[in-house]
Protein backbone atom coordinates (compact mmCIF):
# COMPACT_ATOMS: atom_id res chain seq x y z
CA UNK A 1 0.00 0.00 0.00
CA UNK A 2 1.79 3.09 -1.23
CA UNK A 3 -0.61 5.62 -2.76
CA UNK A 4 -2.29 7.84 -0.18
CA UNK A 5 -4.81 10.53 -1.09
CA UNK A 6 -5.17 13.27 1.53
CA UNK A 7 -8.51 14.97 0.96
CA UNK A 8 -8.28 18.39 2.55
CA UNK A 9 -4.53 18.00 2.82
CA UNK A 10 -3.69 21.69 2.40
CA UNK A 11 -5.14 22.61 5.79
CA UNK A 12 -3.96 22.80 9.40
CA UNK A 13 -4.16 19.07 10.10
CA UNK A 14 -3.36 18.03 6.55
CA UNK A 15 -0.02 19.80 6.56
CA UNK A 16 1.31 17.72 9.42
CA UNK A 17 -0.10 14.48 8.01
CA UNK A 18 1.29 15.10 4.53
CA UNK A 19 4.79 15.74 5.86
CA UNK A 20 4.82 12.56 7.92
CA UNK A 21 3.46 10.48 5.04
CA UNK A 22 6.26 11.76 2.83
CA UNK A 23 8.83 10.99 5.53
CA UNK A 24 7.39 7.46 5.65
CA UNK A 25 7.95 7.04 1.89
CA UNK A 26 4.33 7.00 0.76
CA UNK A 27 3.24 8.38 -2.60
CA UNK A 28 1.13 11.32 -1.51
CA UNK A 29 -1.46 13.29 -3.43
CA UNK A 30 -3.38 16.20 -1.93
CA UNK A 31 -6.93 16.99 -3.09
CA UNK A 32 -8.11 20.36 -1.79
CA UNK A 33 -10.33 23.33 -2.66
CA UNK A 34 -7.93 25.80 -1.00
CA UNK A 35 -10.79 27.27 1.00
CA UNK A 36 -8.52 29.33 3.25
CA UNK A 37 -5.43 29.40 1.05
CA UNK A 38 -4.30 31.44 -1.93
CA UNK A 39 -1.78 28.84 -3.07
CA UNK A 40 -0.39 25.38 -2.36
CA UNK A 41 3.40 25.37 -2.67
CA UNK A 42 4.36 22.21 -0.82
CA UNK A 43 6.40 19.93 -3.14
CA UNK A 44 3.77 17.19 -3.39
CA UNK A 45 1.33 16.03 -6.07
CA UNK A 46 -1.75 18.27 -5.93
CA UNK A 47 -5.24 18.31 -7.43
CA UNK A 48 -7.44 21.36 -6.98
CA UNK A 49 -11.01 20.26 -6.38
CA UNK A 50 -14.14 20.32 -4.24
CA UNK A 51 -15.28 17.18 -2.39
CA UNK A 52 -18.73 17.56 -3.94
CA UNK A 53 -17.30 17.32 -7.46
CA UNK A 54 -17.73 13.57 -7.94
CA UNK A 55 -16.40 13.52 -11.49
CA UNK A 56 -13.14 15.10 -10.41
CA UNK A 57 -12.74 13.20 -7.16
CA UNK A 58 -13.54 9.68 -8.39
CA UNK A 59 -10.32 9.27 -10.49
CA UNK A 60 -8.28 10.29 -7.45
CA UNK A 61 -9.97 7.62 -5.35
CA UNK A 62 -9.27 5.06 -8.08
CA UNK A 63 -5.57 5.91 -7.80
CA UNK A 64 -5.44 5.66 -4.01
CA UNK A 65 -4.70 2.63 -1.85
CA UNK A 66 -5.79 4.66 1.18
CA UNK A 67 -7.67 7.90 1.75
CA UNK A 68 -7.21 10.29 4.65
CA UNK A 69 -10.42 12.34 4.71
CA UNK A 70 -9.98 15.73 6.37
CA UNK A 71 -12.23 17.93 4.24
CA UNK A 72 -14.89 19.68 6.31
CA UNK A 73 -16.29 22.96 7.48
CA UNK A 74 -14.76 22.91 10.98
CA UNK A 75 -16.06 24.61 14.10
CA UNK A 76 -19.45 25.42 15.56
CA UNK A 77 -19.63 29.04 14.39
CA UNK A 78 -18.26 28.35 10.92
CA UNK A 79 -20.80 25.59 10.34
CA UNK A 80 -23.75 27.78 11.32
CA UNK A 81 -23.00 30.34 8.60
CA UNK A 82 -24.58 28.08 5.97
CA UNK A 83 -26.15 24.90 7.38
CA UNK A 84 -27.00 23.51 3.94
CA UNK A 85 -23.43 23.90 2.74
CA UNK A 86 -22.11 22.38 5.98
CA UNK A 87 -24.29 19.29 5.61
CA UNK A 88 -23.27 18.91 1.99
CA UNK A 89 -19.55 19.00 2.75
CA UNK A 90 -19.41 17.40 6.21
CA UNK A 91 -21.79 14.49 5.79
CA UNK A 92 -23.17 14.10 2.25
CA UNK A 93 -19.70 13.93 0.73
CA UNK A 94 -18.76 11.20 3.22
CA UNK A 95 -21.88 9.24 2.28
CA UNK A 96 -20.73 9.45 -1.34
CA UNK A 97 -17.23 8.33 -0.32
CA UNK A 98 -18.65 5.25 1.40
CA UNK A 99 -20.61 4.35 -1.73
CA UNK A 100 -17.72 4.87 -4.14
CA UNK A 101 -14.56 3.70 -2.39
CA UNK A 102 -13.64 0.32 -0.92
CA UNK A 103 -10.06 0.97 0.15
CA UNK A 104 -8.61 2.03 3.50
CA UNK A 105 -10.18 5.17 4.99
CA UNK A 106 -8.91 7.30 7.87
CA UNK A 107 -11.57 9.81 8.86
CA UNK A 108 -11.38 12.79 11.20
CA UNK A 109 -14.31 13.28 13.55
CA UNK A 110 -14.44 15.25 16.80
CA UNK A 111 -14.89 14.74 20.52
CA UNK A 112 -17.53 17.47 20.26
CA UNK A 113 -20.00 14.69 19.48
CA UNK A 114 -20.08 14.02 23.25
CA UNK A 115 -21.44 17.48 24.07
CA UNK A 116 -21.68 18.33 27.78
CA UNK A 117 -21.22 15.37 30.13
CA UNK A 118 -19.71 15.32 33.60
CA UNK A 119 -17.63 12.13 33.42
CA UNK A 120 -14.72 10.71 31.48
CA UNK A 121 -16.04 9.40 28.19
CA UNK A 122 -14.95 6.47 26.07
CA UNK A 123 -16.08 5.36 22.65
CA UNK A 124 -19.09 3.55 24.09
CA UNK A 125 -20.36 6.60 25.97
CA UNK A 126 -23.57 8.25 24.75
CA UNK A 127 -23.18 11.05 22.24
CA UNK A 128 -24.84 14.42 22.73
CA UNK A 129 -24.00 16.76 19.83
CA UNK A 130 -24.77 20.37 20.72
CA UNK A 131 -23.93 21.96 17.38
CA UNK A 132 -24.41 21.43 13.67
CA UNK A 133 -20.68 20.73 13.41
CA UNK A 134 -20.86 17.85 15.89
CA UNK A 135 -24.13 16.60 14.42
CA UNK A 136 -22.75 16.38 10.87
CA UNK A 137 -19.59 14.64 12.06
CA UNK A 138 -21.62 12.08 13.98
CA UNK A 139 -23.79 11.43 10.94
CA UNK A 140 -20.68 11.04 8.77
CA UNK A 141 -19.31 8.43 11.18
CA UNK A 142 -22.39 6.27 10.58
CA UNK A 143 -21.78 6.14 6.83
CA UNK A 144 -18.37 4.55 7.48
CA UNK A 145 -19.57 1.99 10.01
CA UNK A 146 -19.20 -0.99 7.68
CA UNK A 147 -16.17 0.23 5.73
CA UNK A 148 -12.45 -0.49 6.17
CA UNK A 149 -12.26 2.72 8.18
CA UNK A 150 -10.71 4.16 11.31
CA UNK A 151 -12.56 7.14 12.76
CA UNK A 152 -10.58 9.45 15.02
CA UNK A 153 -12.59 11.61 17.39
CA UNK A 154 -10.10 14.40 17.94
CA UNK A 155 -9.69 16.47 21.05
CA UNK A 156 -9.17 20.23 20.73
CA UNK A 157 -5.99 20.66 18.73
CA UNK A 158 -3.11 23.06 19.32
CA UNK A 159 0.40 23.83 18.13
CA UNK A 160 2.05 24.23 14.74
CA UNK A 161 1.63 21.48 12.16
CA UNK A 162 4.07 22.34 9.36
CA UNK A 163 5.82 25.21 7.60
CA UNK A 164 3.28 25.79 4.83
CA UNK A 165 -0.27 25.50 6.09
CA UNK A 166 -2.34 28.27 7.64
CA UNK A 167 -1.95 28.45 11.41
CA UNK A 168 -5.22 28.38 13.32
CA UNK A 169 -5.52 31.01 16.01
CA UNK A 170 -9.11 30.07 16.92
CA UNK A 171 -8.13 27.05 19.05
CA UNK A 172 -8.04 27.49 22.80
CA UNK A 173 -4.31 26.93 23.51
CA UNK A 174 -3.30 29.00 20.50
CA UNK A 175 -5.85 31.72 21.35
CA UNK A 176 -4.68 32.09 24.94
CA UNK A 177 -1.03 32.20 23.90
CA UNK A 178 -1.61 34.97 21.37
CA UNK A 179 -3.74 36.98 23.79
CA UNK A 180 -1.12 36.61 26.48
CA UNK A 181 1.42 38.18 24.13
CA UNK A 182 -0.74 40.84 22.50
CA UNK A 183 -2.91 41.96 25.41
CA UNK A 184 -1.00 40.78 28.48
CA UNK A 185 -4.34 39.69 29.92
CA UNK A 186 -6.68 36.71 29.63
CA UNK A 187 -10.36 36.84 30.53
CA UNK A 188 -11.74 33.43 31.50
CA UNK A 189 -15.50 32.96 31.57
CA UNK A 190 -16.56 30.12 33.85
CA UNK A 191 -13.30 28.20 33.59
CA UNK A 192 -14.46 24.90 35.03
CA UNK A 193 -15.27 23.46 31.61
CA UNK A 194 -12.89 20.73 30.42
CA UNK A 195 -11.35 20.19 27.01
CA UNK A 196 -9.35 17.17 25.86
CA UNK A 197 -6.24 18.64 24.22
CA UNK A 198 -3.96 17.20 21.54
CA UNK A 199 -1.06 18.53 19.47
CA UNK A 200 -1.75 18.56 15.73
CA UNK A 201 1.42 16.55 15.05
CA UNK A 202 0.20 13.76 17.33
CA UNK A 203 -2.82 13.43 15.04
CA UNK A 204 -0.44 12.92 12.14
CA UNK A 205 1.43 10.20 14.01
CA UNK A 206 -1.78 8.29 14.73
CA UNK A 207 -2.91 8.55 11.12
CA UNK A 208 0.33 7.41 9.50
CA UNK A 209 0.71 4.63 12.06
CA UNK A 210 -2.60 3.15 10.90
CA UNK A 211 -2.54 3.56 7.13
CA UNK A 212 -1.77 -0.15 6.71
CA UNK A 213 -3.18 -1.69 9.88
CA UNK A 214 -6.41 -3.70 10.03
CA UNK A 215 -7.86 -1.69 12.91
CA UNK A 216 -11.36 -0.36 12.35
CA UNK A 217 -13.92 1.64 14.27
CA UNK A 218 -13.98 4.73 16.46
CA UNK A 219 -11.06 5.95 18.57
CA UNK A 220 -10.78 8.96 20.83
CA UNK A 221 -7.50 10.84 20.45
CA UNK A 222 -6.35 13.22 23.19
CA UNK A 223 -3.28 13.88 25.30
CA UNK A 224 -4.94 15.11 28.48
CA UNK A 225 -8.13 16.68 29.81
CA UNK A 226 -7.57 20.22 31.04
CA UNK A 227 -9.83 22.78 32.71
CA UNK A 228 -9.82 26.09 30.86
CA UNK A 229 -8.86 27.96 34.04
CA UNK A 230 -5.91 25.62 34.64
CA UNK A 231 -4.84 26.12 31.04
CA UNK A 232 -4.81 29.89 31.54
CA UNK A 233 -2.43 29.49 34.49
CA UNK A 234 -0.26 27.15 32.43
CA UNK A 235 0.02 29.85 29.77
CA UNK A 236 1.08 32.29 32.49
CA UNK A 237 4.08 30.06 33.22
CA UNK A 238 5.34 31.21 29.81
CA UNK A 239 4.29 34.85 30.26
CA UNK A 240 5.08 35.71 33.92
CA UNK A 241 3.47 39.17 33.75
CA UNK A 242 0.18 37.84 32.39
CA UNK A 243 -2.96 39.03 34.18
CA UNK A 244 -5.78 36.49 34.45
CA UNK A 245 -9.29 37.84 34.97
CA UNK A 246 -12.01 35.38 36.00
CA UNK A 247 -15.75 35.86 35.48
CA UNK A 248 -18.25 33.41 36.95
CA UNK A 249 -20.64 34.01 34.07
CA UNK A 250 -20.42 30.93 31.85
CA UNK A 251 -19.08 31.25 28.33
CA UNK A 252 -21.61 30.79 25.51
CA UNK A 253 -19.84 27.58 24.43
CA UNK A 254 -21.63 24.94 26.52
CA UNK A 255 -19.36 22.03 25.68
CA UNK A 256 -17.76 20.40 28.68
CA UNK A 257 -16.27 16.95 28.36
CA UNK A 258 -13.38 14.72 29.32
CA UNK A 259 -12.39 11.76 27.17
CA UNK A 260 -10.31 8.65 27.52
CA UNK A 261 -7.88 7.61 24.78
CA UNK A 262 -7.27 4.24 26.41
CA UNK A 263 -8.74 2.29 23.47
CA UNK A 264 -6.22 3.87 21.10
CA UNK A 265 -3.41 3.14 23.55
CA UNK A 266 -4.44 -0.50 23.93
CA UNK A 267 -5.17 -1.10 20.25
CA UNK A 268 -2.24 0.51 18.45
CA UNK A 269 -0.03 1.94 21.18
CA UNK A 270 -1.09 5.55 20.75
CA UNK A 271 1.07 7.90 22.78
CA UNK A 272 1.11 11.66 22.60
CA UNK A 273 4.65 13.02 22.45
CA UNK A 274 4.02 16.76 22.08
CA UNK A 275 3.11 18.60 25.29
CA UNK A 276 0.87 21.60 25.83
CA UNK A 277 3.93 23.57 26.95
CA UNK A 278 5.60 22.73 23.64
CA UNK A 279 2.58 24.04 21.76
CA UNK A 280 2.56 27.25 23.79
CA UNK A 281 6.24 27.77 23.07
CA UNK A 282 5.72 27.20 19.33
CA UNK A 283 3.13 29.96 19.16
CA UNK A 284 5.09 32.20 21.51
CA UNK A 285 8.12 31.99 19.25
CA UNK A 286 6.11 32.91 16.17
CA UNK A 287 4.46 35.94 17.75
CA UNK A 288 7.55 37.21 19.58
CA UNK A 289 9.67 37.06 16.42
CA UNK A 290 6.93 38.80 14.37
CA UNK A 291 6.60 35.87 11.99
CA UNK A 292 2.84 36.38 11.75
CA UNK A 293 2.27 39.87 10.35
CA UNK A 294 -1.34 40.43 11.43
CA UNK A 295 -2.46 38.34 14.38
CA UNK A 296 -5.98 39.75 14.07
CA UNK A 297 -6.39 38.73 10.43
CA UNK A 298 -9.64 36.79 9.88
CA UNK A 299 -7.79 34.15 7.87
CA UNK A 300 -6.53 32.53 11.06
CA UNK A 301 -10.08 31.91 12.31
CA UNK A 302 -12.43 29.57 10.43
CA UNK A 303 -15.58 31.43 11.41
CA UNK A 304 -14.20 34.95 10.95
CA UNK A 305 -12.71 34.19 7.54
CA UNK A 306 -15.78 32.43 6.16
CA UNK A 307 -18.04 35.19 7.46
CA UNK A 308 -15.95 37.97 5.93
CA UNK A 309 -15.55 36.23 2.57
CA UNK A 310 -18.90 34.47 2.49
CA UNK A 311 -20.30 35.93 -0.75
CA UNK A 312 -16.98 35.65 -2.55
CA UNK A 313 -16.46 32.06 -1.49
CA UNK A 314 -19.97 31.04 -2.45
CA UNK A 315 -19.59 32.48 -5.94
CA UNK A 316 -16.04 31.43 -6.73
CA UNK A 317 -15.52 28.16 -4.89
CA UNK A 318 -18.95 26.61 -4.40
CA UNK A 319 -21.61 27.78 -6.84
CA UNK A 320 -19.80 26.21 -9.76
CA UNK A 321 -20.02 22.79 -8.12
CA UNK A 322 -23.61 23.25 -6.98
CA UNK A 323 -24.68 24.06 -10.50
CA UNK A 324 -22.94 21.02 -12.00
Amino acid sequence: MKNVLVVGGAGYVGGAITDLLLDSNYNVRVYDALLYEDSFRKPVDFVYGDVRDADKLKPQLDWADAVVWLAAIVGDGACQLNPQLTKSINQDSVSWLADNYDGRIIFMSTCSVYGAQDKELDENSPTNPLSLYAETKLNAEKFLKHKNAMIFRLGTLFGVGDLYSRIRLDLVVNILTVRAYVEGQINVFGGDQFRPLLHVKDVARAVVQNIETEHKGIFNLARQNVRIMDLAYQVRMHFPDLIIEHTDMPFQDTRNYRVSAQKAKDTFGFKSVHSIDEGIEELKYLVETKRIKDLKSPRYSNQAYLKEHYNELMSEKFKEVEAA
